[in-house]
């Protein structure tokens, strides 16, 4: 801040959060004003900005203030504000009713999305609700002339011939195959005004770099009286349509409702227009933008920008640049983020389960905050996501609130009532009601005590070097412990820590940014033209912020979006004149992901230019105050002088915050804050025989840790787009016996298969390895699922070497073995050997030697010796990506050491136990449950396409012990649908992990209570020479649904993968896999839901532009396929079709399943529509593919792929019918977890 401050009005500063509203007026000589209101209590105001105001006023002019009346701008300078209209209208879906104009054959697109669901166990699937109440399609269509990323770069493609070529913005070469028919979109929109629609968005395809189609569009709209129209090429000038459309729809659907609020807001005020009073909000980037033009898109994360903006101000010292963590803990979630001398952005997350294009800070937001609502289920305490909100609000709101976190620090003495803001109770006048929390806390301690057999206080139930920024209403009293968890010896919590976000947002800067699309290749050739396109957005920039009125000198930033030809992954890098942008680039490349690529270009996709006024010279910096409450002894801070020093334990309070100080760690009182320096307190001993609830929850997250860690390093450092971005791989950690400890929650099919794989290496190996050894497998008999999926499994000794404590393994899917085909997933296969690559047991690495040699006789050498096969077709890739999975693995040992060496071995193993225990308790109650419903007998049958019968009987005892019996189930086959018996296993853990009505721990504990009955020779468990490329993909869904029928809760999904493949053999050649979304099955509260996947895939589906720009096709149609659900009580999912055209002559594949038996209904539902594969040659000639073939395509040949959808449940004609089911937490609508770069990792965790 300056140092001399000079006279100016009042200076009002806001945020409104998710439960308070805090507000800060500086006064020139006086002290600030803060007032924290509840954010919503309409018993008293309408709008808590507006009566925040109004109260600093009171307080200003020292007499009241009615509430109703215009308030007085005369003496205010600015009001500064963030806001969570925006997130509260996205959440809650309560935007404006817009309608979406997208380009003919995807009317569906952004329904949907990338195919994945949001939460892989559920049954009802919960995908979040589109934004747009209609869709149009419009008559037109645009392609590239080339694929700049196909491998065939320089061949210009004639087919399909276009009327017209133009080049784009970005330099590529656009063919028009069919122009804008104007006539019958101004019908269009004419119809959407009468119906009532006053928003509208529109997104066409390659619309980034050919825009004159949605102006056209815009131009009509604005003619036809349409009050908002969002262009995608205007909103984000990304490539990929599917979350530029989002964005446009985002953006249509919230403007209106932020320019409602703003409507709304500023009727408050007396004479606005022609008052000197500036009203400016907050944007996501950190940014402040006059109210007039703040969008709805840029306003998401409105709030929590504030409170990054006030610590990066407050706390960070560039003399001393040790960079901060910042914990927002509110009401409502929690906010995490880091500063070390610049703000981070990021410009694509996920937002309410919507994937959007815009800058904003990276935020992570997790539902996790004093609201959140504490429950005891299946042996463990959890925390959220659910949330009580401010209305009812926790139990001691007074308003019949549930148990809380605020709940239990108010039990445990830390919060105080009489220093809290009595705002509670219908007259806003009583504090926190302590025996509302008491009374909770003992009903759930009596259910804890009830289910383990202890006898738990209520007090238990309750209870890399960086400094940590604590802040929001409940960071303060988490902030010792969350620093001493984490190792920080320094907490900063400035003096307005509670309302840090609405204090921050009176420090942020008015920005303005432009962006321009970008297809260049970055190079000497290119570099003068890069450079030229950056000073003409520089100069649009400083028009832009001088005709917003302001003077003064501007601050420049440049940005240039890269990414290595091939890769989807963009890293943001400074365009500065004095940075090497490449060579930065290839810097921060390595950092993030552990490789380099060779010989692969670097493409730059977008330019970026932000201006923003210069910072002052003058400037001296404030620490945040430490937040947090023990009982005694109790100081307030006012009464403090600058230079006290407390050693806790002690409570500091003002009037908006608590500050608790840990024992013998030491609080330092300064003029503007207080300092804490942490000193590490001493642990009370954990057993290793009494079992703790409390820790019992942690071991289970930490366990879930590593492995979801190992996911993350095996991203990061492998090389292949299947694993790298398809994210086709999975990891897991096992006991020394083999039994699954944890497994992140990958892909499905590979869920409980691995541990087979690792048993077969025990046997093999054991007593011959030691430290460092790392093993390779693909065998189907020995674990493997197919094999192109290649295990890495790596032995974890302990500290002597001599005994293995641990296994660490992780399986991926890698693009090609060899094998007749590329791909290694040949439908026509009848044999093993025709798949690829055989590894029984392999020594990968020994001594730190990678035996590379050895395996590329294996891999590349040995599959060619078959007639009319190859060895593998990538074996750069491959040899890449084993040596990114023993990386992986070691990351794994890395944290199961450090849990060690935390804990003790006795308690790491304990605990170990104790998770699969808990999971084989919630296997155990579902089995009851079941036993109880059906009498202990439960069978199923179903048939593959070729009739091959899957037989399931279900034997249940009193004790909640399942046999799950598939004698019956037809022979092996003579194709390569058999299905290994590990995959079985998989299917088994998956279908009852689905079942179990609370989040159970995924583990072997889950298989404890249970025996499977496989038939030797059978198709689930065949002999070792029989061909399984499709087992994995085809058979392994169908096995599910027939465990879900045997339990009777739900009707069969798409029961198929639709794997489809196209390609060209030769050194130029090239090959693309995908799998395609359908239906799922209804069940007894839910509809099934459309264009998803399933079961055991959840892989996500390359973007149509994506797709265009790097193989010569062009994506026809991708949407839904009307009327293939069934019909019932509830009906099932549609299924989706997909139209591909192709460019040039290539073979094309396709293995699916559901062409003969049709996913089946249930209890009176109809059964969904099977699948259907056609050919559609040039002259017209339509041929039914069946369901596995492979074909030779011409150049305007089409092949669509109809998907089937999932069966109904129950008849009809009993609507208002209600049966008793075994699962129904899944019928509750969309619930997002976590924002920004959390829900990022989460969902490619899911999305695999």
């Amino acid at each position: 801040m300056p140092g001399k401050i000079e006279d100016h009005g009042l200076r009002i500063s806001i945020d409104r959060g998710g439960t308070f509203t805090d507000c800060v007026a500086k006064i020139p000589g006086r002290d600030d004003i803060v007032i924290k209101i509840l954010s919503v209590d309409p018993r008293n105001y309408p709008d808590a900005p507006s009566e925040a105001i109004r109260q600093v006023l009171e307080q200003y002019y020292g007499k009241p203030v009615p509430r109703g009346s215009r308030l007085d701008l005369t003496d205010i300078e600015w009001i500064r504000m963030g806001t969570t209209v925006a997130t509260n209208a996205l959440l809650e879906r309560k935007g404006e009713r817009t309608a979406l104009l997208i380009t003919e054959g995807f009317k569906d697109l952004l329904h949907i999305g990338n195919q994945s669901r949001p939460h892989m166990f559920d049954l009802a699937i919960r995908k979040p609700d589109v934004l747009y109440s209609k869709v149009i399609e419009v008559s037109e269509r645009v392609v590239l002339e080339q694929c700049t990323e196909s491998g065939r770069l320089r061949q210009s493609f004639t087919s399909p011939s276009p009327s017209r070529t133009v080049n784009g913005i970005t330099g590529e070469v656009v063919h028009i195959l069919k122009s804008l028919d104007a006539e019958k979109i101004r019908k269009d929109l004419k119809a959407l005004i009468q119906d009532g629609y006053k928003a509208l968005a529109v997104c066409l395809m390659h619309s980034y770099t050919y825009i004159d189609h949605e102006m056209q569009i815009l131009d009509l709209a604005r003619e036809a009286g349409f009050q908002h129209v969002s262009l995608s090429c205007q909103v984000s000038q990304r490539t990929k349509i599917v979350p530029r459309g989002n964005s446009a729809t985002v953006d249509a659907y919230l403007t209106p409702a932020i320019q409602g609020y703003l409507d709304t807001f500023t009727s408050n005020f007396q004479d606005l227009d022609n008052s000197n009073t500036k009203i400016e909000f907050m944007q996501s980037d950190g940014g402040l933008v006059p109210y007039k033009k703040l969008s709805g898109l840029k306003s998401i994360l409105s709030g929590p920008a504030g409170g990054v903006v006030g610590y990066a101000q407050t706390s960070y010292d560039p003399q001393h640049p040790v960079p901060v963590i910042g914990f927002d803990m509110g009401g409502t979630s929690t906010d995490v983020s880091r500063y070390d001398g610049s703000l981070q952005h990021i410009f694509e997350t996920t937002m309410a389960g919507v994937v959007v294009q815009s800058p904003q800070l990276d935020i992570n937001t997790i539902a996790a905050g004093g609201g959140s609502i504490l429950t005891w289920q299946n042996g463990l305490l959890t925390v959220g996501p659910e949330s009580a909100s401010s209305h009812p609000g926790p139990a001691c709101y007074r308003k019949g609130g549930p148990l809380t976190v605020t709940d239990a620090n108010l039990f445990l003495g830390r919060l105080v009532p009489q220093f809290f803001p009595s705002v509670f109770g219908p007259n806003e006048n009583e504090p926190l009601d302590g025996e509302a929390s008491a009374k909770r806390l003992r009903e759930i301690s009596d259910l804890i005590n009830k289910e383990t057999g202890k006898s738990l206080s209520l007090e238990a139930i309750a209870d890399g070097k960086h400094d940590l920024a604590c802040f929001g209403g409940a960071g303060g009293q988490h902030a010792c412990s969350i620093a001493d968890g984490l190792g920080i010896r320094r907490v900063l919590i400035h003096k307005y820590s509670s309302i840090l976000s609405a204090y921050g947002i009176g420090l942020a800067e008015v920005v303005h940014e432009e962006q321009l699309p970008c297809a260049k290749a970055f190079d000497s050739a290119t570099s003068s033209s890069i450079a030229t396109d950056l000073d003409s957005l520089q100069e649009k920039a400083r028009e832009n912020l001088t005709v917003s009125g302001f003077q003064g000198l501007i601050d420049f930033q440049r940005f240039l979006s890269m990414r290595y030809e091939g890769s989807d992954t963009s890293i943001m890098i400074t365009g500065d004149s004095n940075t090497d942008s490449r060579k930065s680039f290839i810097e921060n490349h390595h950092r993030e992901f552990g490789f380099t690529p060779a010989d692969r270009s670097i493409l730059v996709d977008e330019l970026r230019e932000s201006i923003l006024p210069p910072k002052p010279t003058m400037a001296q910096s404030v620490y945040f105050s430490p937040l947090g409450w023990v009982q005694t002894p109790v100081f307030t801070l006012e009464t403090l002088t600058p230079g006290t020093r407390l050693t806790g334990p002690a409570l500091v309070i003002d009037k908006t915050q608590t500050i608790l100080v840990n024992p013998e760690s030491v609080a330092t009182i300064m003029n503007r804050m207080v300092v804490i320096d942490v000193v590490a307190q001493t642990e009370a001993k954990i057993s290793s025989s009494t079992l703790d609830p409390i820790q019992l929850s942690i071991f289970r997250h930490r366990f879930f840790g590593v492995a979801e860690q190992m996911g993350r390093a095996l991203q990061k450092t492998s090389v292949s787009a299947n694993i790298k971005e398809r994210l086709d791989f999975s990891c897991a950690i096992f006991t020394p016996e083999g039994d699954l400890v944890a497994n992140a929650p990958h892909v499905p099919a590979m869920i409980g298969s691995m541990a087979f794989a690792v048993r077969g290496q025990i046997d093999r190996w054991r007593g011959k390895l030691q430290d460092g050894d790392v093993l390779l497998s693909n065998a189907p008999e020995h674990g493997g699922v197919h094999l192109p999926d290649l295990t890495v499994i790596t032995p974890v000794f302990e500290e002597k070497g001599k005994d293995i404590i641990f296994w660490a393994a992780s399986r991926g899917h890698h693009a090609d073995v060899g094998g007749i085909l590329p791909g290694s997933m040949p439908p026509t296969s009848k044999e093993l050997w025709e798949e690829g690559a055989y590894l029984e047991s392999f020594l990968l690495v020994r001594d730190g030697v990678f035996a590379e040699q050895e395996l590329t006789k294996i891999m590349l050498e040995d599959p060619a010796n078959y007639p009319g096969c190859s060895g593998t077709r990538c074996l750069a890739d491959n040899i890449s990506d084993l040596k990114a999975q023993a990386a992986a693995n070691y990351t794994g040992i890395r944290l199961i050491r450090q849990l060690i060496r935390e804990y003790t071995m006795d308690v790491v193993l304990y605990y170990m136990k104790a998770i699969q225990d808990s999971a084989e308790l919630a296997i155990r109650n579902l089995l009851k449950d079941a036993a109880r419903i059906s009498g202990g007998l439960l069978e199923a049958v179903d048939y593959m396409d070729d009739g091959t019968p899957i037989c399931l009987k279900i034997t249940i005892d009193a004790n909640g012990f399942a046999t799950f019996d598939f004698t019956g189930t037809g022979p092996e086959v003579y194709g390569n649908w058999n299905a290994p018996i590990a995959i079985c296993n998989s299917a088994v853990i998956y279908s009852l992990r689905c079942l179990a009505k609370s989040d159970v721990p995924l583990n072997q504990g889950c298989l404890k209570p249970i025996k499977i009955i496989v038939p030797d020779g059978s198709l689930l468990n065949p002999g070792p020479e029989a061909a399984v490329c499709a087992g994995n993909v085809l058979t392994s869904q169908r096995l599910v649904d027939v465990i879900f029928k045997a339990f009777g809760v739900m009707a069969a999904s798409q029961g198929c993968m639709n794997n489809f493949t196209f390609g060209i053999n030769g050194d130029e050649g090239f090959g693309y896999y995908e799998t395609i979304c359908g239906g799922s099955g209804a069940g007894p509260t839910w509809n099934g839901t459309s264009g998803v996947h399933t079961n055991m895939t959840n892989t996500r589906i390359t973007d149509p532009e994506s797709l265009e720009r790097r193989y010569p096709v062009v994506l026809r149609k991708f949407c839904l396929r009307p009327g293939s659900g069934g019909d019932g009580q509830y009906r099932g999912g549609n299924g989706v079709i997909r139209d591909v055209e192709f460019r040039i002559p290539m073979t094309a594949s396709i293995l699916s399943e559901r062409r003969s038996f049709a996913p089946y209904g249930m209890r009176g539902g109809d059964p969904g529509m099977r699948g259907l594969n056609q050919w559609i040659k040039t002259n017209g000639r339509t041929i039914n593919l069946g369901g596995k073939n492979s074909v030779a395509v011409s150049a305007g040949d089409r092949v669509v792929i109809n998907t089937p959808g999932g069966g109904g449940f129950g008849s009809k004609n009993e609507k208002n019918g209600r049966v008793e089911e075994l699962s129904s937490k899944d019928e509750s609508e969309f619930i997002p977890v976590a924002n920004g770069t959390v829900e990022l990792i989460r969902s490619l965790g899911e999305s695999a």
